[in-house]
């Protein structure tokens, strides 16, 4: 694994896919990136066309991390699901054509499932886990943790260096500001933002953009 990790460019990107094989589960084809580090990699999916930036770390003990088709997971990411506490619904489930943006960190304790096209911003977090720290006269870490889980519907855009909090759902075609805390559930299609975020308006088709905007293209398109 080492000799095939350090190898730069298409080539070393080629010959990672066909070693990668071996000790993962991938649909079609993936590319892989130099320095990613894997654990338990048999508890790993990739879909056909995903892609794992440089620096990407996938910790995935039993139930796993699965990575949907051409969901690209950016540099230095890190989806962790750490379950030596038998925890019954730990994994992470990313759909596909979705994005995680650099150094967002997901912690799957409770399970995390993210829909299609959901793109997170840099240095966001989403955390399915929370200490219980009630008792003054104990360490917290002798009061165990809950983990209720975060579920993430499709088409959100979750903003730079905002925190999703364990117990969450975000809605389908929602809007997390940078910065912001999500603490409560976030409707379908609504704007949120502080800390702890509030909504900050509803999505309702109004065009309120007047400054230009661009499109992607179809390949070979001007």
């Amino acid at each position: 694994m080492m000799a095939a990790g350090w190898v730069p460019t298409l080539m070393g990107i080629a010959l990672r896919g066909v070693v990668y094989r071996s000790i993962l589960h991938m649909q079609g084809w993936a590319a892989i990136e130099r320095g990613v580090r894997l654990r338990f990699a048999a508890n790993i999916r990739l879909g056909h066309g995903a892609y794992l930036d440089e620096g990407v770390y996938l910790h995935a003990c039993p139930r796993g991390i699965e990575i949907g088709p051409r969901t690209i997971v950016m540099h230095g990411a890190v989806l962790h699901v750490y379950n030596f506490r038998n925890l019954p619904h730990a994994g992470i489930r990313v759909g596909r054509d979705s994005l995680i943006g650099e150094y967002t960190v997901i912690r799957g304790q409770g399970g995390v499932e993210i829909g299609d096209r959901v793109y997170t911003s840099p240095f966001t977090q989403i955390l399915a886990v929370d200490h219980v720290f009630d008792d003054p006269d104990r360490p917290f870490v002798e009061q165990g943790i809950t983990a209720q889980g975060i579920r993430i519907e499709d088409d959100v855009w979750i903003g730079s260096g905002a925190v999703v909090t364990d117990g969450v759902c975000i809605g389908r075609g929602s809007v997390v500001a940078a910065g912001a805390v999500v603490t409560e559930d976030v409707p379908a299609h609504s704007v949120v933002g502080g800390v702890p975020a509030r909504i900050l308006r509803t999505i309702d088709g109004e065009a309120r953009v007047s400054r230009p905007v661009f499109f992607a293209t179809q390949e070979g398109g001007g």
